[in-house]
């Protein structure tokens, strides 16, 4: 099924002429779950802690989710389905002669893969869109801002994001979200997440040439036999753009729903425009009719 797609508005995508695009491209195949983005984010944007304690049925991830007060999240997902490589060794490991290396087995039963979330900065922004106060605005990079002094926490940009991203705060009722380090980009700095991965997973820099290192990247792993890896968020057809197209988009491996990630995405807003319109005409075309019928009744009653 297709998602469908409404025209932008002028909202969503007005920019002046001559800015250029700035965006993250995440390369999921590199991330090693070490949570340094998550720690440089919160530091610099002097946001609260997320409990960090460990006890009995907890886990590695303690921030859990994209929130209000995590702006940046590593994802930890389990793969206990073997791969078909993982299948063919454990299958040769069995019809060998001699015993099997039963720890080296047992070590190999889980697999894990990372994705540090954080938001898609979009072209169709729902939130943008949706936002009463103009809380929401389109910065001169083409990244999507949230001003918190502006917030009136009516929170309807939560359910205009087709991936989750915005939050309201649990103290104080504004919004909150990723805003691509507007303060640092402004000084000219790398964004903190970027500046703090140890790997290169999340790399900060100009759109156009992100999309085109991240498509050189793409066919790299193919040749190295990683057929599965794919973009999410960018190089589409037009008509499969997600939300238009993500100014932070990722390289994965898995399907987009391992990572908790829609297939299709689109702004409410954008995706019920046609429908919308057509029914605001319909009911004013029975309106009109209705008045007609009035009208020409209170004639023949005279």
């Amino acid at each position: 099924m297709s998602a469908t797609v409404g025209a932008p508005t002028e909202l969503a995508i007005h920019h002046d002429p001559g800015d250029r695009r700035m965006g993250f491209f995440t390369d999921t195949t590199v991330c090693i779950g070490c949570k340094a983005c998550e720690v440089a984010c919160k530091q610099w944007n002097d946001l609260p802690a997320d409990g960090s304690q460990f006890k009995k049925g907890g886990s590695y991830d303690h921030t859990g989710e994209l929130s209000a007060s995590t702006w940046r999240h590593v994802r930890f997902v389990e793969l206990l389905e073997p791969t078909e490589e993982r299948r063919a060794q454990a299958a040769e490991a069995l019809a060998a002669p001699g015993e099997v290396d039963v720890a080296r087995a047992v070590a190999d039963m889980d697999r894990w893969i990372f994705m540090s979330d954080v938001c898609k900065h979009c072209t169709n922004a729902g939130c943008l869109d949706a936002c009463p106060t103009g809380a929401l605005i389109r910065t001169e990079f083409q990244t999507v801002l949230l001003q918190a002094d502006v917030c009136n926490g009516c929170g309807y940009c939560i359910p205009a994001c087709p991936f989750g991203v915005v939050d309201r705060d649990h103290i104080d009722g504004r919004a909150g979200k990723c805003t691509l380090c507007y303060d640092r980009l402004e000084d000219g700095l790398e964004p903190a997440c970027a500046k703090a991965c140890p790997t290169d997973s999340i790399q900060f820099g100009p759109y156009e040439e992100l999309v085109a290192h991240a498509e050189r990247r793409v066919a790299e792993l193919h040749r190295r036999g990683e057929e599965g890896a794919y973009l999410y968020g960018a190089g589409d057809e037009p008509e499969h753009d997600l939300a238009g197209g993500l100014g932070a988009f990722f390289l994965l491996t898995e399907p987009p729903e391992r990572f908790g990630l829609p297939a299709e995405a689109e702004s409410p807003v954008q995706e019920n425009v046609v429908a919308a319109t057509a029914a605001a005409v319909g009911a004013g075309l029975l309106a009109v009719a209705g008045a007609a019928a009035a009208f020409a009744s209170a004639r023949r009653s005279r």
